[in-house]
């Protein structure tokens, strides 16, 4: 079970320190501090959680093996990684049979911290860039805020038995010392873990075919992704591990997640910042000199667990960036009720008149 009390409970059970944060709309969230985790985002009057937690947070037992554990302590929930992944997670690059998840980012070490009395969290990490073989030292802070409904001004949509969450996630990294390493560009990269089996859909200024990353079972059907021009749609419904990723240049600057059946359907919208213009530099693993990628989506359903990702990125700081520090502002915007008015939802925030639910 994934709801806000038993969360509570087994995170305390097994040593950690979750923090709840309440808005003035109802919303709760549950933040992790082992991780930089935003764990959980919940309606007024529900613990039902709108994202994917590991099966290890079902009970205390369990959860104190997990966080003993030496694997990657993937927790679930939102997330901050770092780009570019071949430098970070691939660390001997151009060999790509290795990946690991540097511990100094995740877990790292986040500690609580308040900045005009507002609630953060804070690393300070050292990272190796496996390409230029130069350490890097940063700052990370993260904090959380409302973000009330943005269609509670709507007239003529009736929104009676739908629930809604959201909040502002404010995240920004800097250069310990304030100035650029030589040699090194970073990016931040947040992430959101959800349910697996659901559809993702990106609203895109023009055409935008997505490049396939990678896949280790098989490759994605051309049946599950559907490219429109001022769509794409991406059924997130396969055995084992894979990833797309998209060119800044079309996107919107949203994106959405729609999971259900029956009378329960979810709709979660990540609403984030795209600057064409700035330095995306995650690149593709066997193509690592073709830059400008600013959205992915990872589908994985393997010993990981089973979980689709919604990932966008921020342009970099460091060499030839001008930037020496970064901040990043977005919202999520999270929905329950019956199928046809999330459906209504979702035409009006992402996908346009002629949406269906697939």
């Amino acid at each position: 079970m994934n709801n806000l009390k038993n969360l509570q409970k087994v995170l305390r059970g097994a040593g950690q320190r979750p923090e709840t944060l309440s808005f003035a709309d109802g919303t709760r969230i549950l933040v992790l501090p082992h991780g930089g985790r935003l764990l959980g985002v919940f309606a007024a009057g529900s613990d039902k959680n709108f994202y994917w937690t590991n099966t290890a947070l079902e009970s205390v037992a369990k959860a104190k093996a997990f966080f003993a554990g030496s694997a990657w302590h993937n927790s679930g929930g939102d997330r901050t990684w770092l780009a570019p992944e071949v430098d970070v997670f691939l660390p001997k690059f151009p060999d790509l049979t290795v990946y690991d998840q540097p511990r100094s980012l995740d877990p790292g070490n986040y500690r609580v911290i308040a900045k005009s009395g507002t609630f953060g969290l804070e690393n300070k990490l050292s990272i190796r860039l496996s390409r230029s073989k130069r350490q890097v030292s940063l700052k990370i802070f993260k904090s959380f805020g409302p973000a009330p409904d943005p269609l509670r001004y709507e007239r003529g949509l009736n929104l009676s038995g739908v629930a809604y969450a959201g909040y502002s996630q404010f995240t920004s990294m800097a250069f310990e010392g304030s100035r650029p390493q030589a040699g090194a560009r970073v990016g931040l990269w947040n992430l959101i873990q959800m349910p697996h089996g659901g559809e993702l859909m990106l609203p895109t200024y023009s055409r935008t075919e997505p490049l396939h990353i990678f896949s280790t079972v098989r490759r994605i059907p051309k049946s599950a992704v559907n490219v429109s021009d001022h769509l794409v749609r991406y059924r997130m419904n396969q055995p084992g591990e894979h990833k797309l990723s998209f060119r800044a240049r079309s996107m919107a600057g949203r994106a959405a997640y729609i999971v259900g059946a029956g009378d329960d359907w979810s709709l979660v919208v990540r609403n984030f910042s795209i600057n064409p213009s700035g330095e995306y530099v995650d690149v593709p693993w066997t193509d690592p000199g073709w830059q400008g990628f600013a959205v992915q989506a990872c589908n994985v359903n393997s010993g990981l667990g089973s979980f689709s990702e919604l990932e966008y990125h921020i342009p970099a700081i460091g060499e030839g960036t001008g930037h020496a520090s970064c901040e990043d502002h977005a919202q999520v915007w999270a929905y329950r009720g019956p199928k046809e008015k999330i459906a209504a939802i979702a035409k009006i925030l992402v996908a346009g008149s002629g949406f269906r639910i697939s």
